[in-house]
């Protein structure tokens, strides 16, 4: 049995470590090739280094990040943000980067995804999908998120004052932090995101999945924007829903709060690897711990000699 890999995500603005809530909310989490270098030395399998306002901005991946952070650790480095030809992929690989993480720009032109399969080889092409847990059939895209008329997505996460942090996100009411594992009747949906999380597509997460590996994706890194930065754990359905649709491999994104939640994401979603970001970021647990935690409840890993 292939061993689940436990994967630090470092979200970087502005040349900074910052984790969020939902995608919003930042707080600093440190310099980012610090936190490599600590990574590499706690045997992280890999690493995702995403710079989350890259595509919003409209503007190249920090590459003298990127290379700094390359230079220092041994482990496979992941790269997104802002990559939006085969020239931004070349650069980021010369730079040091082992895979590249194509979202926003995969979903304006899908063909780039085959593109770059073909010219650098499927295993170093990640597609990201950002999904929120949706509206039924028919429903408008942010139905119920707060959004005002007119307004282009879900810029500041459009919730009212005195509204529950996650009202209109599938949450049962009263149900402030903790996530319905299923939907309630009917079929549950998830819809595409880009642009950070700022911009509906009105594509469904699933089907875009097995669209993207059609085109070549070698691996899928797949965030529940509702889970993301929450503590819930996983968004188990979605994780599950996707991994099950494709054959590549899915690292699953969004919501880890407890070990218990590492096991859950790799078990019970079937997912290939877990990103995580509090969880290490702010010293609740370290990667050794939760490879021991791993590998105490049967989930194969690979330990530190």
């Amino acid at each position: 049995m292939l061993c689940k890999r436990l994967i630090p995500c470092l979200d970087v603005k502005d040349g900074r470590v910052v984790k969020g809530v939902r995608f919003v909310e930042l707080r600093d989490a440190g310099d980012p090739v610090a936190a490599a270098l600590a990574y590499d030395a706690q045997g992280a399998d890999e690493l995702v280094f995403l710079d989350i306002t890259a595509s919003h901005e409209g503007r190249a991946t920090m590459l003298d990040v990127v290379r700094r952070t390359a230079e220092g650790i041994y482990m496979p480095l992941t790269v997104g943000g802002g990559i939006r030809s085969l020239e931004d992929i070349r650069t980021l690989l010369r730079a040091g980067a082992d895979k590249v993480s194509l979202n926003t720009a995969a979903l304006e032109r899908p063909g780039l995804v085959s593109e770059a399969a073909r010219a650098f080889g499927s295993q170093c092409i990640v597609v990201a999908i950002d999904a929120l847990r949706g509206a039924a059939e028919g429903e408008p895209a942010v139905a119920g998120r707060g959004v005002a008329e007119g307004e282009p997505a879900v810029a500041g996460r459009g919730v009212a004052e005195g509204e529950p942090a996650v009202a209109g996100r599938g949450v049962a009411e009263g149900e402030p932090s903790e996530y319905k594992r299923e939907a309630s009747g009917g079929t549950t949906s998830w819809q595409v995101f880009t642009h950070g999380g700022r911009r509906p597509t009105g594509r469904d997460a699933v089907e875009w999945a097995r669209e993207v590996e059609k085109l070549g994706a070698g691996e899928i890194l797949l965030t529940s924007m509702d889970r993301d930065g929450t503590g819930a754990g996983y968004d188990l359905a979605l994780t599950r829903a996707v991994a099950e649709a494709v054959s590549v491999p899915v690292i699953a994104s969004g919501g880890v709060g407890r070990l218990e939640h590492l096991r859950e994401g790799l078990v019970e979603g079937r997912a290939d690897a877990a990103l995580v970001a509090s969880l290490f970021h702010f010293g609740q647990h370290t990667v050794p711990e939760a490879k021991r935690y791993l590998d105490e409840h049967g989930v194969p890993v690979r330990l530190a000699p």
